[in-house]
């Protein structure tokens, strides 16, 4: 997660076929949505696949607004 940049992101299945787990796509956003450590260690940047930002364990409203001010918008492909 800290290798990804500002303004982009992965989608879980992307991260779940960078660790060699292509299947794992729902271990990949579980672990993600624990992350104790956000926007610190940036959760925010992994989307879903059809684009959507998806949930955050802080409301999707924050992520919505830490996007945002990274220049990504709804819908965009990251």
């Amino acid at each position: 997660l800290l290798k990804i940049p500002v303004g982009k992101g992965l989608t879980y299945k992307e991260l779940a076929k960078k660790f060699g787990k292509p299947k794992a796509v729902r271990a990949v956003r579980y672990a993600v949505s624990k992350n104790p450590m956000a926007p610190r260690i940036p959760c925010h940047r992994v989307v879903r696949s059809d684009g959507e930002f998806g949930g955050y364990r802080w409301g999707a409203k924050k992520k919505r607004a830490l996007l945002k001010g990274e220049g990504v918008h709804p819908h965009s492909r990251l």
